[in-house]
Formats: C-alpha cells, sequence, structure tokens
C-alpha cells in the first residue's frame, strides 16, 4: 500500500510576486499537481518562477467534488500544492473541504507560510493588533449586512473585512451607522502592488471619500476598525461586583467572572478580591 502523500497549503503574493518565498518556490515546482482556484492566474504565476508543474482547479463551485478527486491522489501518495489566486489559502478562499478530508484521511497537512491580506493590512493600520476578529466579507444583501454591524457593534477588539470596491461605499456607510460616525477606520488597497494604498480616517470621513474619489472604486481592499472603546467602570461598581461574586464563589472564580462582567482585567480584580477577602 502506498505511504499517503502530502497536501501544501501555500500562501501566494497578494501583489508583488517577489513576496513568494524561496521555500514555497520550491515546494510548487517540486509538488505532483497545483490545485488553484484560477488555474489561468496560478499559471501567470507559475511562469514568472519557470515552475510546470500541472494544474487542477478547485473553486467555490467544484471544490466538493474535486476534493474527493485529491484525496485520492494523495492517498495513493501525491505531494498536492493547494494556493488561492491571492494570500493564504483558505482565508476568504476555498480549500476547506480539502483540507478537512486530508486530515481526517491522516493525510500530512503542510503549510507554508506567506503573505496575508488582513495580517498585512493590520500590521500597518496603527490600531490595535493584539486583539483583533477577522469578519471577511459582510453579506451583500444590505439588511443582512446591518443586522451584522449591529451585532458587532460593541465588539471590543479590531474589526477586519474584506470588501468589494462595488460595496464599497455602502458598507462603510452602513458601518457609519452601527459603530458611530467618528470610529477610527483604516482602509487599505492594492497592497504590497504599484497604487498601494492606506488611508487613516474616521467611518465617516472614509464614506464620504468613497463616494467621490473614483480610486475607491479600485483594487481589492481591507478595512480595519477599532473597536468600540470598553465602558468605563468604577471601583464602586466593581468592588460591588466582587463582593456579590465572593458571596458564592472561590476568589478565582468570581475575579475571573467579574472580568468578563465588567471589561476590567482579570490580575487587578483577583488583586482586589483578595483585599475584600482579607486574604493579603
Amino acid at each position: 500500500m502506498a505511504q499517503p502523500g502530502v497536501l501544501y497549503v501555500v500562501a501566494t503574493p497578494i501583489g508583488n510576486l517577489e513576496d513568494l518565498s524561496p521555500r514555497a518556490r520550491e515546494v510548487l515546482a517540486a509538488a505532483d499537481l497545483v490545485a488553484a482556484e484560477d488555474t489561468r492566474h496560478s499559471a501567470a504565476l507559475l511562469s514568472h518562477f519557470g515552475i510546470h508543474t500541472p494544474l487542477v482547479s478547485l473553486h467555490e463551485y467544484n471544490e466538493a467534488e474535486r476534493s474527493a478527486e485529491l484525496l485520492a491522489k494523495l492517498r495513493d501518495g501525491a505531494r498536492v500544492a493547494l494556493v488561492s489566486d491571492a494570500g493564504t489559502p483558505l482565508i476568504s478562499d476555498p480549500g476547506f473541504d480539502l483540507v478537512r478530508a486530508a486530515r481526517r484521511a491522516g493525510v500530512t497537512v503542510t503549510p507554508i507560510p506567506g503573505a496575508c491580506a488582513l495580517v498585512a493590512a493590520l500590521s500597518v493600520s496603527g490600531l490595535p493588533t493584539d486583539r483583533f476578529v477577522f469578519e471577511g466579507f459582510l453579506p451583500a444583501k444590505s439588511t443582512a449586512r446591518r443586522a451584522r454591524l449591529a451585532e458587532l457593534a460593541p465588539e471590543t477588539r479590531t474589526l477586519v473585512f474584506y470588501e468589494s470596491v462595488h460595496r464599497l461605499r455602502e458598507s462603510l456607510e452602513d458601518m457609519a451607522v452601527a459603530f458611530g460616525p467618528g470610529r477610527p477606520a483604516v482602509l487599505a488597497r492594492e497592497l504590497t502592488k504599484l497604487h498601494e494604498g492606506v488611508r487613516e480616517a474616521t467611518l465617516a470621513v472614509l464614506a464620504e471619500w468613497a463616494g467621490r474619489d473614483p480610486a475607491a472604486a479600485k483594487g481589492e481592499v481591507v478595512l480595519v476598525v477599532a473597536g468600540s472603546p470598553e465602558a468605563a467602570v468604577s471601583d464602586a461598581e466593581a468592588d460591588r461586583i466582587l463582593k456579590a461574586l465572593l458571596v458564592e464563589l472561590p476568589v478565582k472564580q468570581a475575579a475571573s467572572l467579574a472580568a468578563a462582567i465588567t471589561g476590567l482585567k482579570k490580575n487587578s480584580l483577583y488583586q482586589r478580591a483578595l483585599e475584600l477577602t482579607g486574604k493579603q
């Protein structure tokens, strides 16, 4: 029986072709097959680096059927490289079905890291990066989009979205309503490409710009939006909550639950709980 092959999940450039890592080039050249979101797009990339590995399509319309075919090849020992049109596969791109099937079948799945538009935009946004939420693409229909944004309004972590340029102005306007017109945000366009641009402003200002500047209707867009400001909780209110919890819970659990309720730091609440119980 043949030894199972390897599925390589290969990140490709989001613009500048020189961002393809040497390791990625080696893997793509040595693979038996490259599964690509768009074979024409990936053929140009491979040709640029003199790579002649055969290509097969794997996109949202054929992923279930094609995954079964590729899994059979992997079980027979094939080395398959999975790529999307740009960036890291599976990040708002096809490939999930294949990766899940391969892992369940005991096939080795190996990441070949590289470019990712959401990380690239976040890294230059100047907004907090220690905790963030990636939302991918918002719903295309306005009612569903507004409902999702309303759910996200209280989120305190930095929010990252992908958006079509055709819906950019409408989405920014909806964000300004849901999050408030003064919420800080960054619009990153065409990252690593010739006309790269990173614009920082409030949501209202960005929405106005997107409505009047023709440049806003071109290219790939990532939106990075500041999280909701954490509600201020007074020391007296924090003590009240802690005292109520300490009646029923141990110090550690009381501090943890108080942190979830107030948004305050768990460590500081733990220290305060020790003081309140006379254990410090």
